[in-house]
């Protein structure tokens, strides 16, 4: 074994023992949309006291953090978004509306002396109800809630009523101690002290008879006594014990997931992610004989290390990220594809060099494909973790680990293992037994037929504009039915125990006072309903309204987006797609010349508009995570492309006097096994996914499955075309020669133009 191979395969087993090590001692974070809970994302609003900044919004951040740990919510979470927003998660928290409540108030706690209603208020005194009703003059406030140091619940055992202990701290002892004195000195009214809370009066009660006079209560601690149930005297210490916000802040979004939904998706993923690899590992073991066992024990490895990166970063898994995790699975196949088939080829051009000798020039041969196929599918998915938000941008991390992780599985483990297998004497001797022995069915058969494949280009571009036509005008005649994140509103799923047909769930939400929702039935016991922004009062009235006529109801999802934030996110998307399509239109001016480039942009454009046109025909919601889909399908379509024009340069540079159409065509064709292999361990995934994922997977694995499979053929017939035509017209000359190193070809190749 040389030092090289050495090398890499002690490598490969730290790289494995260290993915073992973190996949058996750290656990997943799992999203709310896995695990069940209920995120709110709070903006903060300017007021006339205070100005919004990140300061402030933290300050506010860190208020809210105290209220949530008062309500005694387990492993919440609260993290800034820019400067305005808080991103609220509270885990298992299916009803939010208490949450919300306390969340959302600004919590602005005071107390004031009460004084006597002579007729006349004096300046600094207002008239106000108090808690019963009555009417009270207050003066100005001599204590504020930043001289609360905290307040806890209790329950009196003489009365069998609750009460709030408040806990005073610095001067807010020494101004509750001369509030009090001033009181005890006092008669009638002018005894009590009304504790404001947002500008109402919460509770007034006396100082007690044995205050002394001039003296005042003292000891650091007072308590506000009422006619609190035990759940508002434990919100109302959970706001004191918070203190007051710094600026007031508004629910711009709010979403809830039932943890069934989630633990269905996740054992879909699951069933779904050992279906595909089962079945491409049969394919690639069909395909590759003894090379594509490896291939297959290396994709296992990849499972194992892409699990473990995600744990080491502490990336938090969403669905879209679990469905990003899965989706890696079956493209992780396409570096060991790319690699084999070129190995096949400098087999058949000098097969006394040995397969070993061909494998290990197959990899290195392979690297600038692969390299430059992942660098575009990793733009897609950086662009979704710096500009999507929620559950979205974890499909962009996960996708983003997955190609990371896939280059390690075939280009090291895949490497590590097929070499030391090939190598084997016995091994050696039967070429056939390795699978790289032979050109393969497929590639024989083309080598065969040897088409000039782009003598039909203008009809392979006629072709490809007719589906775009007909595409875009299921857009313009159907429209695009964009989801609440994108129009603002409410979307609520939910499961019943008696069957509803769509009819009479429609009825029942219209009986509840909104004849105007969209209701859409789904399954056997699913109803989903969209509408304006409900408040939570009104979504419980949907809510008993269905379980009139379809018995115990369960909530299985609830978003609520605010219409300004939906507004955003339409800007925002389309600002992901345009960057999206600049970036991958750069690095392609990068790497090759403009005439590749635009092709390869153009049939990419091709993709986005079928799969998005088929959504507006067949009526398919139009969300966060279609766009996840389509910057997918963005980066697979450059993916593809880039192999295709990486042949083609290939070829050109070893004959730069042969007619460029020739050319090109004899490079499209000798990717087109590659392509096809590829795209098999893909589609397994998805078919997998779109049968078992439920409702929340099926839509993107149906994106992505025709994404995929215009893909595949936009490269061949629409970039490739394009790449001519432009060629043609342009007055750059061809390239020079290679020199460094001519590729092998056996003579019979239709590649073969030495």
């Amino acid at each position: 074994m040389s030092r090289a191979n050495a090398a890499r395969a002690l490598l490969a087993l730290a790289v494995l023992a260290a993915s073992l090590f973190l996949a058996l001692t750290q656990p997943a974070r799992l999203g709310l949309d896995l695990r069940g809970g209920t995120q709110i994302v709070l903006e903060a609003q300017d007021s006339p006291q205070a100005k919004v900044d990140a300061k402030s919004t933290d300050r506010a951040r860190k208020v809210l953090e105290r209220r949530v740990n008062a309500l005694g919510v387990a492993e919440a979470s609260l993290t800034r978004s820019g400067e305005r927003r808080i991103i609220v998660e509270l885990p298992d928290v299916q009803d939010p509306s208490q949450a919300a409540a306390v969340l959302g108030r600004t919590a602005q706690l005071t107390a004031h002396p009460v004084r006597t209603d002579d007729g006349s208020a004096k300046q600094g005194e207002r008239v106000v109800p108090d808690e019963r009703g009555g009417r009270i003059i207050i003066g100005p406030a001599a204590l504020t809630g930043e001289g609360v140091s905290g307040a806890d619940a209790g329950l009196d055992p003489q009365n069998g009523g609750w009460y709030v202990n408040v806990d005073f701290r610095g001067s807010g002892d020494r101004a509750w101690q001369r509030v009090t004195a001033q009181a005890a000195c006092a008669a009638g009214d002018e005894r009590r002290i009304a504790f404001v809370l947002d500008g109402r009066v919460i509770s007034s009660p006396q100082v007690a008879e044995d205050t002394p006079c001039g003296v005042g209560i003292t000891g650091g601690s007072t308590r506000i006594t009422g006619t609190f149930t035990a759940g508002e005297a434990k919100d109302l210490a959970a706001l004191i014990e918070g203190g007051s916000l710094p600026v007031p802040v508004k629910i711009i979004e709010q979403r809830v997931v039932g943890p069934t939904l989630g633990d269905e998706a996740i054992k879909a993923s699951r069933q779904a992610a050992v279906i595909g690899v089962v079945l491409t590992g049969v394919f690639i073991v069909a395909v590759y004989r003894l090379v594509g066992l490896l291939a297959a024990a290396a994709l296992a490895c990849y499972a194992l290390i892409s699990y473990a990166a995600l744990v080491a970063v502490g990336a938090t898994l969403t669905l879209p990220g679990l469905a990003g995790f899965v989706l890696a699975i079956g493209m992780a196949i396409d570096a060991n594809v790319l690699a084999f088939e070129r190995a096949r080829e400098e087999y058949r051009a000098a097969p006394r060099r040995g397969v070993r000798s061909a494998l290990a020039t197959g990899f290195d041969r392979a690297w600038s494909a692969v390299a430059d196929s992942n660098i575009t599918t990793l733009l897609a998915a950086g662009l979704l973790f710096f500009l999507a938000s929620g559950p979205v941008r974890g499909f962009g991390v996960t996708l983003s680990i997955g190609v990371l992780a896939s280059l390690v599985s075939a280009m090291l483990i895949s490497r590590v293992l097929t070499e030391a297998a090939v190598g084997r004497r016995a091994v050696a001797r039967r070429p056939w037994l390795t699978g790289l022995g032979t050109a393969g069915r497929l590639r024989a058969w083309l080598e065969r037929r040897d088409p000039d494949l782009m003598r039909h280009r203008r009809l392979y571009l006629a072709v490809s504009g007719l589906a775009v036509a007909v595409a875009v005008s299921g857009i313009f005649v159907r429209g695009l039915d964009l989801g609440v994140e994108f129009t603002g509103g409410r979307l609520v799923q939910y499961s019943t125990s008696r069957p509803v047909n769509a009819d009479d769930a429609r009825a029942a939400v219209s009986s509840a006072g909104f004849p105007r929702a969209v209701v859409q039935t789904s399954g056997k016991d699913g109803i989903s309903v969209r509408t304006r922004a409900l408040t939570n009062a009104e979504e419980r009235r949907v809510q008993d309204a269905l379980a009139e006529r379809g018995g115990t109801v369960t909530k299985q999802r609830d978003e609520l987006i605010g219409p300004t934030l939906g507004g955003e996110m339409r800007r925002k998307a389309v600002i992901v797609l345009a960057v999206a399509l600049t970036a991958q239109l750069g690095y392609l001016a990068i790497r090759f010349r403009w005439t590749f480039g635009a092709g390869a942009v153009l049939a990419m454009f091709h993709d986005i508009a079928i799969v998005t046109g088929l959504f507006a025909w067949l009526g398919k919601p139009v969300d966060g995570v279609f766009l996840a889909a389509l910057l997918t399908i963005i980066g697979y379509s450059v993916n593809d492309s880039v192999v295709v024009f990486d042949r083609i340069r290939e070829l050109w540079r070893a004959a730069p006097r042969a007619p460029f159409a020739r050319i090109a065509g004899q490079g499209a064709l000798q990717t087109v096994p590659r392509t096809l292999n590829t795209g098999m361990g893909a589609i397994f995934i998805l078919a997998a996914l779109a049968l078992l994922g439920g409702d929340s997977l099926t839509d993107f694995a149906i994106a992505l499955l025709v994404g995929i499979g215009v893909g595949t053929y936009s490269s061949v017939f629409t970039a490739t075309p394009l790449a001519v035509v432009f060629q043609h017209r342009s007055k750059a000359p061809a390239p020079r020669p290679e020199t460094k190193h001519k590729p092998h070809h056996h003579p019979g190749n239709s590649g073969a133009v030495i």
